[in-house]
């Protein structure tokens, strides 16, 4: 009785398509920094001062996290890019 060695081919899991992730990638940007614009907002409303403090406050604190997140996701695409 013979056996047969032959591997089968590999199939990859289909990768999602890039314009699709980096889309979400925006997105995500955009929600973050609104969220902390609103709460900035929303806290100027409540505790009130000659300058809107939070809004400014908060704002840029949400900017920097969401470029944080979007370096991260974006390293993770092209390195799952180059594993392939």
């Amino acid at each position: 009785m013979k056996t047969n060695n032959h591997k089968k081919p590999s199939k990859k899991p289909k990768q999602p398509n890039r314009i699709l992730l980096l889309s979400g990638v925006a997105a995500q940007m955009g929600v973050t920094i609104f969220l902390g614009a609103y709460a900035g907002k929303w806290l100027d409303q409540k505790y009130p001062s000659d300058k809107k403090w939070f809004t400014i406050g908060l704002t840029l604190l949400s900017v920097a996290i969401a470029l944080y997140s979007v370096l991260k996701q974006v390293n993770k695409i092209n390195n799952s890019e180059n594993d392939d």
